[in-house]
């Protein structure tokens, strides 16, 4: 539902959309992947448990050196002369689209996978993490983005396969945040063209960590905004929104939490894959990972004390709206006692042959009232 949207939507279906069990089994799907391998089958047997977010499989290549880079598609049946690793520069290959097990099956087998490795990256969902094997290094991440359309976070599994000279990269949709690492390769900026494969996997996941502190920053303002609303002008769908946003930052937190985690592992990994020297440059995003989990931490902190503050602004409303009427109400009490008396049908009451004593009820009547509005007021109640 677009933020622009609100305005033409009921409080009950506000509400409901917030609140109930459904929406909240709705949420949980985005997190909880539904797996098609039957119980008991084989390690190795590659299913894939995401959507298909492709029509077709791409497979693009590059091949770089200090002495120049080559680009094309690569076929996993008969990789292009120059796009197989042999020792000399790096091979990058890049698949776009997961739901084809077939070519990832060919590939795992071309590159010599182990097959776990192979059954990982089709099954989507899974926790960032690295996996130590005897020719290649596993690695697990999460890409995010920011969809506008309803505002959301799109979670998206990213697979990094390191081998000798060559790096695959497996991810679910076309588009990446990839980019910059690739113009860094043609200009030949930078030290990736002259370090090997692994250097360039820490370039890959230097560029999507540093992509989550974008999409802090977006949720940060988005918060701030709310913030702001919730103390000044809070509305019916106000909690909407900041539940809206509370989802999301779990999305981020599902992300950034097991990330470090697994930087800590990758840089206690003793394999000949990986160098003194990278290492040192994955402590800079060891460092950035603590520092996402900080600032995604304060973030729901500030979003749950927003709904916090929320709830105590319309219960302290609702105590306003209730002291007004218990007022109100005990101003005619007594004036309803009164009238209650002279509605009585007795036939001997002295009084009401009297000429003044209408007007002298109702005269007693009013300094009644106006009595317990000068008490009320004294004690500070309204």
């Amino acid at each position: 539902m677009a933020s622009g949207s609100y305005e033409n939507k009921p409080l009950a279906h506000l509400v409901l959309n917030t609140l109930s069990p459904l929406h909240q089994l709705r949420v949980m799907g985005r997190f909880v992947r539904r797996s098609l391998k039957k119980p008991g089958s084989a390690p190795g047997t590659v299913v894939h448990t995401g959507e298909r977010r492709v029509e077709e499989v791409r497979i693009d290549a590059i091949r770089f050196d200090a002495g120049g880079v080559h680009e094309g598609l690569w076929d996993p049946d008969a990789p292009p002369e120059g796009f197989v690793p042999d020792g000399a520069g790096v091979l990058w290959v890049n698949v776009e689209g997961l739901h084809d097990v077939a070519i990832l099956e060919k590939i795992g087998v071309r590159m010599g996978f182990h097959p776990l490795i192979t059954e990982d990256i089709a099954h989507v969902g899974q926790r960032p993490k690295v996996e130590e094997y005897d020719d290649h290094l596993f690695v697990v991440l999460h890409m995010l983005r920011i969809q506008e359309e309803p505002f959301q976070i799109t979670d998206e599994q990213v697979s990094f396969v390191i081998g000798k000279g060559c790096l695959f990269s497996f991810q679910e949709s076309p588009g990446d945040v990839f980019e910059v690492v690739r113009e860094r390769i043609r200009s030949a900026r930078g030290q990736l063209r002259a370090r090997g494969s692994d250097y360039l996997a820490y370039a890959l996941m230097d560029a999507v960590v540093d992509n989550y502190f974008q999409i802090i920053e977006r949720l940060g303002e988005r918060a701030e905004k709310l913030e702001a609303e919730v103390v000044d002008e809070p509305s019916p769908d106000t909690m909407y929104r900041v539940h809206q946003l509370k989802r999301e930052l779990l999305v981020l937190w599902r992300s950034v939490w097991p990330l470090r985690e697994m930087l800590g592992n990758f840089l206690r990994v003793e394999s000949d894959l990986l160098t003194d020297t990278t290492k040192l440059y994955l402590r800079d995003v060891y460092d950035h990972s603590v520092r996402l989990m900080d600032t995604a931490e304060v973030l729901r902190d500030i979003t749950t004390g927003m709904r916090d503050l929320y709830l105590s602004d319309m219960s302290r409303r609702q105590n306003e709206v209730m002291k007004v009427l218990t007022v109100m109400a005990s101003i005619f009490i007594p004036l309803t006692f009164v009238v209650g008396i002279y509605g009585m049908n007795f036939e001997y009451m002295p009084e009401l042959d009297v000429r003044w004593a209408y007007p002298a009820v109702l005269a007693g009547m009013f300094a009644v009232g106006l009595g317990m509005l000068w008490y009320f007021r004294r004690r500070g109640w309204l």
